[in-house]
């Protein structure tokens, strides 16, 4: 795919993900959602801290491929219509490098997304789509269709998931980093269980992909 999109995702993808003030960026966003320790125990007033003393050598790892995610915590939560929903709490220090990601990604895969797309995506909310139903109300139209994929979470291919990310994303090394996210595992109640299909929603999430 020859475009401008395209022409940005060039071989030095992670560095320019590594950057520093990219990394500053995602450090105020996971500081300022907070949220519980991975399975390290580091918390997010911890992070900074980490940053400033451990860049050179996370950067240094990222690069030559050597970093490997921790496993994430595993936790459940009553889903509003019964039943429960597996979440994942990764370390600090991962969900930094998913934001960082993350936030160097959206800027070029939000223009091609569908503009009738709201979940978590950033500048939209419910709060848009309600308002979006209830302008195709007064236009005239009547039915509403809600859609709910079972397991769906539970289901992604990963090397599906991959070759949609290599349409766009040229850098193999960011495409190897995001799939030992994928694969990075979980810790249940002491259990490790490796993950070979499905992803824990946090990274589909990050990745904003979830809706696509």
């Amino acid at each position: 795919m020859n475009s401008p999109v395209r022409d940005f995702f060039f071989s030095k993808m992670l560095e320019t993900i590594l950057d520093r003030r990219n990394l500053e960026k995602a450090l105020r966003h996971v500081i300022a959602n907070g949220g519980s320790a991975g399975i390290d125990g580091m918390q997010t007033d911890e992070l900074r801290d980490y940053l400033n003393t451990s860049y050179q050598v996370l950067r240094h790892s990222i690069l030559s491929g050597e970093y490997k995610p921790l496993p994430v915590k595993s936790v459940s939560i009553p889903k509003p219509n019964g039943g429960t929903r597996q979440l994942g709490i990764p370390c600090v220090k991962d969900r930094l490098i998913q934001q960082a990601i993350s936030q160097w990604l959206s800027q070029f895969y939000e223009p091609i997304f569908s503009k009738s797309s709201y979940g978590f995506r950033p500048g939209r909310s419910a709060h848009q789509a309600v308002q979006a139903g209830l302008v195709h109300l007064h236009e005239g139209k009547e039915w509403v269709v809600e859609l709910d994929l079972a397991n769906f979470f539970d289901r992604v291919n990963h090397d599906r998931l991959i070759s949609l990310l290599s349409r766009q994303v040229s850098d193999k090394r960011t495409l190897s980093l995001i799939r030992h996210y994928l694969n990075s595992g979980i810790l249940t109640d002491g259990v490790f269980t490796q993950r070979t299909e499905g992803t824990l929603q946090w990274l589909l999430y990050n990745l904003n992909l979830k809706a696509q």
